[in-house]
């Protein structure tokens, strides 16, 4: 996946992202307008990771996590029970659906993939990213429902739109 517009030269913070998945066994090209991201040779690799300066980017995480060999734990992530809902809660029972163990901390989550995973209907305790994240389980997952799917409209309406542009080749 290429994208164009967030590249070396970008201030935004989440650009770092490109960094985890890297650290996972992904292949990354840095430009000063793009970025690229490639699956690995082989399988994603769990990793422990603080993102602490990256909290938007924690569901995400959490659901590559599903796909990864080993555990991910993910640090110093605490205010996100702050956000439009608990996320943290939140991730940990909507990743238990798929047949993940999830251990829910004060301040973290450990991941560790699910040996079978199962389809499942999400909820999004209407929340834009949980929705958004929970649709990169589709990808392994057949039968991945995600519940109330208009909650993206707070930050990407045409979100549902863009995907199944992606989807087709």
């Amino acid at each position: 996946v290429t994208v164009e517009g967030l590249g070396t030269s970008s201030v935004q913070g989440d650009v770092r992202f490109v960094n985890v998945l890297e650290s996972m066994g992904c292949q990354v090209e840095r430009s000063p307008g793009a970025l690229t991201v490639a699956g690995p040779p082989q399988r994603l690799r769990g990793i422990d990771v603080d993102l602490c300066d990256m909290p938007d980017i924690v569901p995400t995480l959490a659901v590559i996590a599903c796909f990864a060999d080993g555990r991910t734990t993910i640090r110093h992530i605490g205010h996100l029970r702050l956000k439009e809902t608990d996320r943290l809660a939140a991730l940990g029972a909507e990743l238990t659906k798929l047949g993940a163990g999830v251990a829910v901390r004060d301040d973290g989550l450990t991941i560790d993939p699910p040996a079978h995973p199962r389809p499942s209907r999400i909820s999004t305790y209407q929340d834009h990213r949980m929705a958004m994240s929970f649709a990169l389980a589709g990808l392994g997952i057949d039968g991945v429902e995600i519940e109330d799917p208009g909650c993206v409209a707070k930050s990407f309406p045409g979100f549902w739109e863009a995907w199944e542009r992606m989807q087709t080749p």
